[in-house]
């Protein structure tokens, strides 16, 4: 039951969201915005509905706890690198677990940073076949203190037997490709300071 339940609310996060053209202010104190200020932003954003909430329940829950100083439940791994703008939650049951990762990279403009947020559903270690997978992009302008939804910067974004993996450390993004077996294979997006490059 909690596996079909879990495969619904990531259909209707990946509709709903695909939607969206709304601009998301970020709230920070200091200098400038961290990894967990962008991340509240696109997690508590209010054009969210119901379908929205209900996906993103556990990364808001762990996101909460992180900030108050609370353990984290019991089949959820949440990690926070602010030094290198960096989030990974992972939250099990059985043989399913979701991987969701949230990161940014400064543009070389030195007026923006552009802020991902990838999801992917994975049973026994291997991908659900892309009908969960989900990759967004926006870009934060600094003077405004808004980020809006771009479409991906240099690619396009795969759908079936793909998946992405942000990076924690360094500026490039993984792409696996899965075949029928559960094999991998891998190629890398270079950042170049606005876009990637194949």
């Amino acid at each position: 039951m909690k596996k079909n339940l879990l495969l619904f609310i990531f259909a209707c996060f990946t509709l709903s969201t695909m939607a969206q053209e709304d601009v998301i202010r970020v709230n920070y104190k200091g200098a400038k915005p961290t990894i967990t200020d962008f991340a509240w932003a696109y997690l508590f954003s209010d054009d969210e509905d119901e379908c929205d909430q209900e996906a993103t329940a556990g990364q808001k829950n762990a996101l909460e706890n992180y900030r108050k100083g609370l353990p984290q439940e019991d089949n959820v791994t949440f990690t926070v690198d602010e030094k290198n703008g960096y989030i990974l939650y992972e939250s099990a049951w059985d043989d399913v677990m979701i991987r969701t990762e949230m990161c940014y990279w400064n543009e070389s403009d030195g007026k923006h940073k552009l802020f991902a947020y990838s999801s992917w559903a994975y049973r026994n270690g291997v991908p659900l076949r892309g009908q969960y997978d989900y990759l967004v992009f926006l870009r934060y302008n600094n003077a405004t203190k808004k980020m809006t939804y771009i479409l991906p910067p240099g690619f396009e974004v795969e759908g079936i037997n793909t998946t992405y993996a942000l990076p924690h450390v360094g500026k490039d993004i993984i792409v696996y490709k899965w075949d029928d077996k559960g094999k991998k294979t891998q190629k890398t997006l270079k950042w170049n300071g606005r876009r990637f490059s194949k």
